[in-house]
């Protein structure tokens, strides 16, 4: 059976605007399996999100392929969601209409498009906000918005782009929470980015560590906690300790590496 994700030797370059090029990525490899949850950790400027970005067909790969169900990626692909850092949602829209809006651009007509946006509402816990504009609700609030105008569209794949980093820690930890609740009734394949060690370990099947850029994978984690979690309470098993030492450990490294680049450019262009 094909592999939901599939990276296999992928690397990409971006023109630099003086005529040049940065590489990205290099030689990375990756599989996600269907259902499987991946979180994805390594330091900044480490072609995370441009992982993301190759497996939705928002860019193609320079070298190597992205396959998704053993098919070439070469475009956007509607059984794909993408739930990104900052809010996507249509600020001049209710919050009943952003979430009806994917029923309706797939073709499904405005009574039952309402209806499963009435009943993702409800399943995200903003049932009687409908009619509220995203400007009137709290972060987590609209991030509730994002992840059912999302899984409204029942996709195959999900992907992640730190969607909780600008929520306080707490609201963070309950929403991860809800992520898992929400993620258990139709159970894409999920790669999630993040910076957030705990955050990784707390939400995932498997954690792969990518190298300081160009980024490469340097290793994967099996995360082997009992499902259903509780985020705010999963931190203190002993067996997420254990896990946490070992992949910060691969992890440290490549953070240091990273920051080592960053202060010394600054000092370069001091």
């Amino acid at each position: 059976m094909a592999k939901a994700i599939e990276l296999v030797n992928v690397t990409k370059e971006f023109a630099t605007p003086d005529g040049g090029t940065h590489t990205a990525i290099r030689d990375l490899s990756l599989t996600v399996e269907s259902g499987e949850f991946c979180a994805v950790v390594g330091p900044t400027g480490c072609g995370k999100s441009t992982t993301l970005t190759l497996v939705s067909g928002l860019e193609r790969p320079t070298t190597g392929e992205a396959r998704t169900f053993g098919e070439p990626v070469r475009g956007i692909n509607t059984s794909t969601g993408f739930v990104f850092q900052q809010d996507a949602v249509f600020p001049w829209k209710t919050v009943l209409d952003n979430v009806a809006a994917g029923p309706l651009f797939r073709g499904a007509g405005r009574a039952d498009a309402t209806g499963q946006a009435r009943d993702w509402l409800r399943r995200v816990g903003l049932a009687g906000f409908e009619n509220r504009y995203p400007h009137q609700l709290s972060g987590g609030m609209r991030k509730r918005v994002a992840l059912a105008q999302t899984l409204i569209n029942e996709p195959k794949i999900l992907l992640m782009d730190e969607p909780f980093s600008a929520l306080d820690v707490q609201t963070r930890a309950i929403m991860s929470t809800e992520l898992l609740t929400l993620w258990d009734q139709t159970k894409p394949a999920v790669v999630f980015v993040t910076h957030d060690l705990e955050e990784a370990i707390a939400l995932a099947d498997k954690v792969v560590v990518i190298t300081a850029g160009p980024g490469t994978v340097k290793a994967e984690f099996r995360v082997d906690l009992p499902r259903p979690r509780v985020v705010q309470e999963i931190r203190f098993d002993p067996a997420f300790v254990s896990l946490y030492e070992q992949i910060w450990e691969a992890l440290r490294a490549e953070v240091a590496e990273a920051y080592a680049r960053t202060t010394s450019l600054a000092g370069v262009s001091a």
